[in-house]
């Protein structure tokens, strides 16, 4: 079965004192999950097997729970990527972000901006963070007291305000204090531009794309 057929749905970015991993779930074999170990070979693993340090508790549907180093996580089919702090330190934030390319190779996931969640696509044509006055509006920026700007989009010149992020988070990878402009025009989602992605280094491989943490 071609790994194009699923839609790897949920990452779990996994830091630990001796290295970081990374875990995707990209669908059901079965009772099987099918996992992707640190951008490996897709490998199908029954309900108590180990596949490169990583257990297969219970598998019900489109969910499976999984096992490293002895703490448990759950993940399913259809959810946004996610990162998971290690076991290093309380409180530690994750460093790390694995994304999988969709239909027409585009990196889009689910994130946070100020705490609302929103749609993002990865844009590295993008110079901010750009989002729409509407979803503006719904997570409550308070943009029209930013720096008016003019605007250059595919659909001609529109207004725009530039503003500063709180922060933008993916899974638990949080950045903060993050350049962004708002569009009086519309758009489907957040674009992710240079802004954010200049505060990790990026790698991509296939059609899968780590987010790594500058410090």
């Amino acid at each position: 079965m071609r790994l194009s057929s699923f839609v790897v749905a949920s990452v779990l970015a996994l830091a630990t004192s001796a290295h970081a991993q990374s875990v995707a779930l990209a669908g059901m074999l079965g009772s099987k999950a099918l996992v992707i170990v640190d951008g490996g070979a897709p490998k199908g693993v029954a309900v108590g097997e180990t596949h490169r340090g990583v257990k297969i508790l219970s598998t019900q549907g489109d969910v499976a729970v999984i096992e490293i180093a002895g703490k448990r996580h759950t993940l399913r089919v259809g959810d946004a990527p996610a990162s998971v702090g290690g076991s290093g330190g309380g409180g530690a934030s994750g460093t790390k972000v694995v994304l999988t390319a969709g239909t027409g190779g585009h990196f889009v996931t689910q994130g946070q901006i100020n705490g609302r969640a929103t749609q993002m696509v990865v844009d590295t044509g993008a110079s901010l963070v750009s989002i729409s006055a509407a979803d503006a509006d719904r997570m409550g920026l308070d943009y029209k007291s930013g720096q008016p700007a003019r605007l250059s989009t595919a659909n001609g010149v529109t207004n725009g305000w530039k503003i500063k992020l709180s922060s933008v988070k993916l899974g638990d990878v949080e950045v903060y204090e993050v350049d962004a402009v708002v569009s009086s025009g519309s758009m489907p989602y957040v674009l992710l531009g240079n802004s954010y992605l200049t505060r990790f280094q990026m790698t991509r491989t296939n059609d899968q794309m780590l987010l790594e943490k500058r410090f």
